[in-house]
């Protein structure tokens, strides 16, 4: 049988303490004491995110994005009003809505988004 490994997902930024917040009130992490650029779930079930600080801009689509999960198990108009919703919590914050992709009989909906240095992620 495999072991489970634990990870952590890492984010290049210019500013990792703003993209950092952004990520712990979305997802309801927490930054620990003196640690600006790691936020962890409270939990201790999600993985540890790290926010490293890099020279470079963002040039191209992620190959890699986190699905913020509200609608899980909801279908139709249900589930769409789930996803806005999250929409609307998630725009004051700073994040960016690019599109929404609709149910097509074998995808159900979900919205694309930016976060606060343009990294895409999906409200699914």
């Amino acid at each position: 049988m495999a072991t489970v490994r634990t990870f952590q997902v890492t984010f290049d930024c210019a500013e990792p303490e703003r993209v950092a917040r952004f990520w712990c009130t979305v997802l309801g992490y927490v930054m620990p004491d003196g640690v600006d650029c790691v936020a962890q779930d409270p939990t201790g079930e999600g993985p540890r995110l790290y926010f490293q600080r890099v020279p470079e801009g963002k040039v191209v689509k992620n190959r890699v994005h986190l699905d913020v999960r509200v609608g899980t198990g909801l279908v139709g108009d249900e589930r769409l009003a789930a996803l806005w919703a999250e929409q609307a919590r998630l725009e004051p914050l700073g994040a960016v809505y690019l599109y929404t992709q609709y149910a097509d009989g074998e995808e159900e909906s979900c919205i694309t988004m930016q976060d606060v240095e343009g990294n895409e992620f999906c409200i699914d």
